[in-house]
């Protein structure tokens, strides 16, 4: 029987959404499983064939687990708000609200074209404000509490109003930008400005003043994945470190909490390893260290305070404040030469170069409190405002970069005499260090020593010991226009939240997408964007009198906003009261499995994880945690294609003469290969570029043939291949089964188009196990105890697969399973209806429609998935060697069961060994059950 894969395909995906088989139900009894995959970026270029491998892994799953009877939860959404769209829009006047639902729509169809069980039903996206209206909120709310570390949690910011109005901030213990001291009476009798301002202090969502990556040429904050050896990412435009006011969240308030519930999750270890590094938690003391000639104190963060006998320089970060009142007037223009220097590099520009230190000298001089030894300052890139406090104390014979910048500038290395060698470092050069007795601390284990150490820098009342964390409050500010608007407006420059009545706030309409020409960011160009706060409404920005109508926040949402809690989102996506119904997140708690790259380690994983814990303190939900199992997906790899051009000719020639020429190596579009071999259309390339339309080529065997490698995926390399041209050929179901086929789920592999045909071959064997030529063939006859066999093999063996998420073995063990049956001729019932669920999580066009020939009206979606039957591997013979005299001559098959009398008795009839013996009687018969038998004559 031919196998039309297209009329299959086309014909379940038709019946499947009209009859909306995905459709997930919120009332069951049927227990629920969430499985979810990262939320997908609509980009214009569309799908390419590594982009699904993630989705069939998770749909594999998703149709295992409805198998198994389980209620699941697989939707599909679009994290659509981004800068691509913002600057298209820029450049074609186009709104990004167009590109983006013409993008959606073609990823959509070709999600649908692969046959992704996803409950369309369900989707969202954060360019909606029907979404982004909750992502809105959660900004309201997070405004609207504050950290109590007491009881470890956030708090509505009503609380500690009271707490202000009863004892002011004494004994108050809560995350807080800066130590603040009052009295309740001060409060009681502050202005409504002091204490908005005192309360933004606290605020889990805050404004303040922060270092950002400003990029001019984008008009926009950047964060630091979207900056690249110091241009951004997209358009290469350069990147300077700026101050700037910025809504920031107070992510650090949960910097512990995230770390210690690493441990409860089922994630990678790389993956949970890389957001331990990110916290980045360090246990030490803080220490001030008084400015010569000044009042000014320089406090540092260090984990090694034992090692202060050692430092002899301080270098700040070039952002620190005290930088500026510090540095001598002698000192200023080599200073501020240095500081503009470094506003061009990102802070992880700054982090990864190791090796290069550079820096300038304040002119200004601390004393060290231990050695009483006065101490030049510097500034240098290699110290972070964001880390600590933005100063150190170099003790050069202790620290890499430390001795590197003393060795550069020529300052004194000391190296600390310990006893004990977990504290006695060896110096980097000991030739050129100086070596100093820290006194009280000798013999002193390293443990014993650091609290020594602090308790004496507490006795001195110069510092404490503290804990400290790498990771920085998270930037939220956005100087763009496709963002969610941030729900606040400006009384007296004080920033008030929206009543939630009022939203969404939805995006205004613009003339231009770029700054104001006073560089305001593009919301500024708004007509009506003014709130009311008389008539609680949005009106005309010249209306704006600062009384009764005043100016709403300019800046947008960050990317990370919405994609930080959409997965709560697909719970209840159609309510309007509540961002999700409390008893709809109680049953389906958190996502159960979710698959996506590695890249959003430190980014939406974590943010994820920030919001989920914000959420479960305020009551909204009840889990911790937002994903139970994670998964990182590898990468498919594009098989490059290459040409040979002549250098200083138009003249290309073919891969195996290229070595007697000197050759310049140009990637080609794969898609001018000559199908799927590696010749190339040489018509087709000289078409495909202007400059290439007069080229002349040498060939081998009339052929040109290139040379090929295996590359990341991506348009720059040409090696892109479209997953809808290998549906059109192939078929969904080959391309769902190859990506599998092609390796473990975890690791990066290559993608060989010639590949397919092999898996294609399997479909056509598999579709004709049940025709006979072009009749449909199927025999209600009992199964043979060998076709058991072999389907209860199969059952085993992808049941553990599925578990184990090593689906290419998987894809494996079907295709021996189809040539078994096919060599057997089975056309049995129990047999085809049985292996048409197996293979349909993997295939589920071909299955479905079969399933239908076998004489079903309902989807095979929701069959039970076979039991394993262990009774089915049970062998009820062996085939025993028979040797004599150790030399194995035939084998001789006899019941299991035999005792070693009845084996011996059955062996000695066998006309072989009678013929063998030759009337001869046997020595020993050495019989191991189920094992050998041995006639030693």
């Amino acid at each position: 029987m031919f196998y039309d894969h297209q009329s299959i395909e086309k014909k379940w995906q038709k019946f499947w959404h009209e009859n909306q088989t995905f459709r997930t139900e919120n009332t069951t009894e049927k227990p629920k499983f969430y499985v979810l995959d990262m939320f997908p970026y609509p980009s214009g270029a569309g799908l390419h064939v590594g982009h699904p491998l993630g989705y069939i892994a998770s749909d594999i799953y998703a149709r295992y687990k409805r198998h198994k009877g389980f209620n699941v939860l697989h939707p599909v959404g679009y994290d659509s708000f981004g800068l691509p769209a913002e600057q298209y829009a820029i450049q074609t006047g186009t709104h990004p609200a167009v590109t983006t639902e013409q993008n959606i729509t073609r990823y959509e169809e070709q999600l649908r074209k692969i046959g992704f069980s996803f409950d369309w039903s369900r989707e969202v996206r954060t360019s909606d404000p029907s979404y982004y209206k909750w992502t809105q909120w959660i900004f309201i709310e997070l405004f609207n509490s504050w950290y109590n570390k007491t009881t470890d949690k956030a708090e509505p910011i009503s609380s500690l109003i009271e707490y202000f109005e009863q004892n002011g901030s004494q004994n108050l213990y809560a995350t807080q930008t800066e130590e603040l001291n009052f009295t309740a009476e001060e409060w009681n009798t502050a202005s409504e400005l002091d204490k908005q301002d005192i309360l933004l202090n606290y605020r889990l969502a805050y404004r303040a003043e922060t270092t950002v990556n400003w990029c001019p040429g984008l008009g926009t904050v950047l964060a630091n994945d979207e900056v690249k050896d110091g241009k951004s990412e997209r358009g290469g435009f350069p990147v300077f470190q700026k101050k700037m006011m910025q809504w920031s969240m107070r992510i650090t308030a949960y910097s512990e909490r995230l770390l210690q519930a690493l441990q409860h999750i089922d994630w990678p270890q790389p993956l949970k390893d890389a957001q331990e590094y990110w916290i980045g938690k360090s246990v030490g003391a803080k220490v001030d260290f008084k400015v010569d000639g000044s009042d000014a104190n320089i406090s540092v963060f260090t984990t090694r305070p034992d090692t202060i006998f050692g430092a002899t320089f301080m270098v700040l970060a070039p952002e620190n404040p005290l930088v500026e009142a510090l540095t001598a007037a002698a000192n200023k223009a080599e200073v501020e030469k240095y500081i503009l220097k470094t506003s061009k590099k990102t802070e992880r520009d700054r982090m990864a170069d190791v090796k290069n230190v550079s820096g300038a000298f304040t002119g200004a001089y601390a004393m060290n409190p231990f050695t009483q030894q006065k101490m030049k300052v510097y500034i240098s890139d290699y110290v972070l405002m964001g880390y600590g406090t933005g100063a150190v104390m170099a003790v050069p014979a202790h620290d890499e970069r430390d001795h590197r910048f003393a060795k550069k500038f020529g300052l004194e290395i000391r190296n600390v005499i310990k006893n004990d060698q977990d504290i006695n470092e060896a110096s980097f050069d000991s030739k050129d260090s100086v070596c100093v007795n820290s006194g009280f601390l000798d013999g002193l284990n390293f443990n014993d020593a650091k609290k020594a150490i602090i308790q004496k820098i507490e006795e001195l009342g110069i510092g404490h010991g503290t804990t400290n964390y790498r990771q920085r409050d998270a930037i939220f500010s956005r100087q763009r226009y496709w963002g969610e608007p941030v729900p606040v407006y400006y009384k007296d420059g004080m920033p008030y939240t929206l009543p939630i009545s009022a939203l969404p706030l939805e995006l205004p309409e613009v003339e231009k997408y770029l700054p104001t020409e006073d560089g305001d960011p593009p919301l500024g160009n708004a007509k009506t964007f003014a709130w009311n706060e008389a008539t609680q409404e949005i009106v005309d920005t010249d209306l704006i009198d600062n009384l009764t109508i005043f100016p709403l926040e300019l800046s947008t949402m960050p990317g990370w906003a919405g994609s930080s809690w959409y997965f709560l989102r697909y719970m209840d996506p159609e309510n309007d009261e509540v961002f999700t119904e409390k008893d709809l997140s109680d049953y389906w708690g958190q996502v159960d499995l979710y698959i996506g790259g590695s890249e959003h380690a430190t980014g939406h994983l974590l943010y994820s994880r920030f919001w989920n814990m914000f959420l479960k303190d305020r009551g909204y939900i009840n889990n911790d945690e937002p994903f139970k199992k994670l998964i990182n997906q590898g990468m498919i790899l594009g098989m490059s294609a290459f040409v040979y051009r002549i250098e200083g000719s138009n003249k290309f020639v073919s891969k195996n003469a290229a070595q007697e020429h000197q050759t310049q190596k140009i990637h080609v579009d794969v898609s001018l290969l000559k199908g799927t071999t590696d010749e190339l259309d040489i018509e087709k390339f000289k078409n495909w570029r202007p400059e290439f339309a007069d080229a002349e080529f040498i060939l081998e065997d009339g052929k040109y043939i290139c040379e090929r490698e295996v590359e990341k995926m991506s348009k720059s390399k040409y090696n892109v291949v479209n997953p809808d041209d290998i549906c059109e050929e192939y078929g969904a179901d080959c391309l769902r089964l190859y990506e599998m086929f092609l390796g473990p789920l975890e690791q990066s592999k290559p993608w060989n188009t010639q590949g397919l045909s092999g898996v294609y071959g399997f479909l056509k064997k598999f579709y004709n196990l049940y025709f006979d030529g072009d009749s449909f063939n199927v025999s209600d006859e009992e199964p043979t105890k060998e076709e058991y066999k072999i389907l209860h093999t199969l059952i085993k063996k992808v049941v553990s697969d599925i578990d184990n998420f090593s689906f290419n073995t998987s894809v494996s063990s079907f295709m021996i399973a189809v040539n078994e049956y096919q060599k057997l001729k089975t056309n049995k019932r129990k047999i085809l209806e049985a292996l048409a669920i197996v293979v349909s999580p993997y295939a589920p066009h071909i299955c479905e429609d079969l399933w239908s020939r076998l004489g079903h009206s309902t989807s095979i979606e929701f069959e039970n998935f076979p039991e394993f039957e262990e009774k089915y591997l049970v062998e009820d013979e062996f085939e025993y060697p028979v040797s004599f005299n150790g030399k194995m001559k035939f084998k001789l098959s006899l019941p299991s069961d035999l005792s070693v009398a009845q084996i011996e008795e059955n062996v000695l009839k066998d006309e072989r060994v009678i013929k063998q013996l030759a009337g001869n009687t046997p020595k020993k018969i050495i019989v191991v059950q189920k094992k050998i038998v041995n006639i030693v004559s």
